[in-house]
């Protein structure tokens, strides 16, 4: 039930700072960024199909991350580490997941 509380959670915040997005796509959105942190690449497949069969033809438009994908991009040069997609996603993944939950396991 937590892991339905926190989409809940999400969902809510997503649709009052977001009010004219459709409902549809708050919860899509709630649901991916909440779950698909936590699943292997093989599940991810399998979970964005999930979903395209819950609601066929509904394209979610990404999120603005620029501002956050900049300073991560900063402190990876400041720390003489190669930027590279894969990373930079989990990182945005990770600082979405710590912004709702209270605790991450390393």
């Amino acid at each position: 039930m937590r892991a339905v509380k926190s989409v809940l959670v999400m969902a809510g915040a997503g649709k009052r700072s977001n009010p004219e997005l459709p409902e549809n796509i708050t919860l899509i959105r709630a649901m991916c960024d909440s779950n698909i942190p936590k699943f292997l690449k093989d599940d991810v497949i399998l979970f964005n199909a999930i979903v395209q069969d819950l609601f066929p033809g509904v394209e979610v438009p990404k999120q603005d991350t620029g501002q956050l994908y900049g300073m991560i991009t900063c402190c990876f040069e400041e720390k003489k580490l190669s930027v590279n997609d894969v990373v930079m996603q989990k990182a945005i993944q990770l600082y979405e997941v710590l912004g709702i939950r209270f605790g991450v396991m390393q």
